[in-house]
């Protein structure tokens, strides 16, 4: 009973994040992660640390070099910030996938004006945990901030059983600090707070890869106010 009543809750959760995120959510998320001027000081700066994060995934990614031949999988595309200027890298293959259709239609939307290649892009609406496939590297960023910890942990399981080579990760980690600001209300301030956001505790989601086979490469925290994401990139050993 207790199994089935956390599957009910989850599926309910998730249900609220898709409905957000076809309807106001997205239309606040587009707007903060383009570069429009009608944002406020919290949305500006979340559009900030976000950049931060998806320019350093990609510094690590040049850094391996040709990757023409590599296919790659952007778990939680939102308007596609990463998977689009992965496939202007040269990417072999990106499956861009997000819980809302909303979010993939503007993503198809940003890569035909953006002149770029779609039969290097697959697009997909679907949630974390019907994703399926392999692919050499597995991307999810700022996703997390969805799944309460037991659940985060699972979708690293989950998230490292679809990659044959490496995973990179993000997560608002967990600080006294931001326990409190979540506690009082101010972690996500005003209407930004429609879904509920969870901070991870950095060691279950490492124990959670290793045992998958998967150890730490490198980690970064970016933040800026009103933004706090752990990146971390995990290799198959």
């Amino acid at each position: 009973m207790q199994v089935e009543g956390l599957q009910k809750l989850k599926e309910s959760e998730k249900a609220e994040v898709a409905t957000y995120f076809n309807g106001t959510g997205f239309e606040r998320w587009n707007r903060i992660y383009s570069k429009s001027d009608e944002v406020n000081k919290v949305q500006k700066n979340i559009r900030i640390g976000h950049q931060k994060t998806v320019d350093d995934v990609l510094t690590w990614i040049k850094e391996i070099g040709e990757i023409s031949d590599m296919s790659f999988c952007d778990a939680g595309c939102g308007v596609g910030s990463l998977c689009l200027p992965l496939v202007a890298l040269g990417a072999g293959s990106v499956s861009a996938s997000d819980i809302s259709e909303a979010m993939v239609e503007e993503t198809q939307r940003r890569a035909k004006i953006g002149g770029l290649d779609l039969n290097r892009l697959n697009f997909k609406i679907s949630d974390l945990e019907s994703l399926n496939g392999s692919f050499d590297t597995v991307i999810c960023l700022d996703v997390f901030i969805h799944y309460p910890q037991k659940a985060a942990e699972e979708m690293v399981h989950h998230l490292c059983g679809l990659s044959k080579k490496s995973l990179i990760v993000s997560f608002a980690p967990y600080t006294p600090l931001l326990a409190l600001l979540k506690t009082i209300g101010q972690f996500f301030p005003g209407p930004s707070k429609t879904t509920r956001a969870y901070i991870l505790r950095e060691k279950g989601i490492i124990n959670a890869a290793r045992a998958c086979g998967f150890e730490v490469k490198r980690r970064k925290l970016n933040q800026a106010p009103f933004y706090f994401s752990q990146l971390i990139e995990f290799v198959k050993k």
